[in-house]
């Protein structure tokens, strides 16, 4: 029951989404820590929500794009180094997505700490992999490339 001194331990679920349009993927550029990092539209799964609505919902809410999710790409878990003053990194729980655009609001305020929506080729997206917010990034963008796709029908939830 207990994690360390009777701390209860859970990972941060997150969902994130590969949005692919004529051969590029709709990036976030957002501004985390004092640094500018590119990730695909993710976020945190929030109370009562599903994993496919958190995906489209993040989806929206950091790039204007509403999308139609068409795949399950994959689980992914993942421990971020520990940041100065943690005793460790957080442990995250990412579940991804394949989609495709559906229409954009380009009114629509973005997310805070959200610079700027912007579609980049894999080549463009790997080169900048220094400027990547986790490994995750990638390693789902390559898993995209490489067809894995799994039917939505995997993720489900009981009522």
């Amino acid at each position: 029951m207990s994690y360390r001194e009777g701390r209860f331990w859970q990972p941060d679920v997150t969902v994130a989404t590969v949005v692919v349009e004529g051969g590029r993927l709709l990036c976030v550029e957002e501004r985390v820590q004092g640094s500018l990092v590119l990730n695909q539209p993710a976020g945190h799964l929030e109370p009562d929500e599903t994993l496919l609505d958190a995906a489209l919902r993040e989806t929206r809410e950091e790039t204007g794009w509403d999308v139609r999710l068409t795949a399950f790409i994959g689980a992914y878990q993942w421990k971020a180094p520990a940041r100065p003053g943690e005793d460790e990194g957080r442990h995250y729980l990412r579940f991804a997505f394949a989609a495709e655009p559906v229409a954009h609001d380009p009114a629509r305020t973005l997310d805070e700490g959200i610079v700027r929506a912007v579609w980049m080729t894999p080549s463009e997206l790997r080169a900048a992999a220094d400027r990547h917010r986790s490994p995750l990034v990638w390693r789902v963008v390559a898993d995209h490339l490489a067809g894995r796709r799994q039917p939505l029908s995997l993720v489900s939830q009981l009522e």
